[in-house]
């Protein structure tokens, strides 16, 4: 404002300049026609005072200039406003980022059916090992690992975000890593025809996978599992003795934000190895619910 002002005041300045500039010949020539001759004199005097006039002007005209000039520049002040508003913008992006929190805890369970009934780890005291059949030491039915296919499960995982657009294919399109264990317990009205005794037919899997998960920024997200990998360990081993079976899964499911970083959601997924464990087929589905916490 003040530098309007002042620019205001110079135009000012230069139109009473001009309109006196303009004025002083139109009176020299009434002094001609009416003074007398030996006041000739005085025309020396009004030139000198033009020639000042338009001295005055050529100052007034560099000034503007100065002026002008000096508005195009980007002041000080105006670099640290610059410099305030984008601060304040990352600041709002970075508490943005707080409030909408991409990676995730969860706690999970549900139903296992698995393909095929778990096998080939019966054996006859002695060590001998067989099909399945015949009696233990205290004339209980050896069973030889006919367990039941269903199982119920628990576990519990992490989802780590990677980035926001699927690598810059699709926005709002987000992918995760996720690390994921889970507890299966099938029927346990199966036998060791090692020791003749009821045992307990479980699983442990640990797996990690490439997660899809869409709509980021809604509330509902979908997402899918294209493939990952899992290592599956089974409890009583093998006819073999082998414990480990690797695999892949395959998976689908959905989450909804609740209130503020708790969510629920449900998934299924599918389980499968190339091939068997020594007799013991891991392959199967899973289905369920989880409870997720962001951070």
């Amino acid at each position: 404002m003040k530098k309007t002002n002042m620019q205001w005041g110079v135009i000012a300045t230069a139109t009473v300049a001009m309109v006196g500039a303009l004025a002083s010949p139109q009176a020299l020539a009434k002094s001609k026609t009416k003074a007398p001759a030996s006041e000739a004199y005085a025309a020396p005097s009004t030139n000198s005072r033009v020639d000042a006039l338009e001295a005055q002007l050529q100052a007034m005209q560099a000034e503007l200039s100065s002026l002008r000039a000096s508005q195009n520049r980007p002041s000080t002040e105006s670099a640290k406003v610059q410099e305030l508003d984008e601060w304040s913008k990352s600041i709002t992006a970075k508490q943005a980022k707080l409030e909408n929190k991409d990676n995730m805890v969860f706690f999970r369970g549900g139903f296992s059916h698995a393909n095929d009934n778990r096998g080939g780890w019966a054996a006859q005291p002695g060590g001998t090992l067989y099909a399945g059949g015949g009696t233990g030491a205290s004339g209980d039915p050896l069973v030889g690992g006919t367990v039941d296919k269903d199982a119920w499960y628990f576990g519990a995982g992490f989802d780590f975000s990677l980035n926001d657009n699927l690598f810059g294919l699709w926005n709002n399109t987000e992918v995760l890593a996720e690390l994921m264990f889970d507890y299966k317990e099938f029927s346990d009205n199966s036998y060791s025809v090692v020791t003749a005794q009821s045992v307990t037919s479980n699983q442990f899997t640990l797996a990690a996978s490439p997660k899809i998960k869409f709509l980021k920024g809604s509330s509902f997200r979908p997402w899918l599992i294209p493939v990952g990998f899992e290592l599956n360990v089974i409890s009583p081993p093998s006819g073999a003795v082998t414990v480990l079976n690797p695999g892949m899964q395959f998976g689908l499911g959905a989450d909804y934000k609740i209130w503020k970083d708790l969510y629920v959601g449900a998934d299924a997924r599918y389980h499968y190895s190339a091939d068997n464990i020594d007799g013991v087929d891991t392959d199967g589905v899973t289905a369920g619910g989880y409870l997720g916490i962001g951070f």
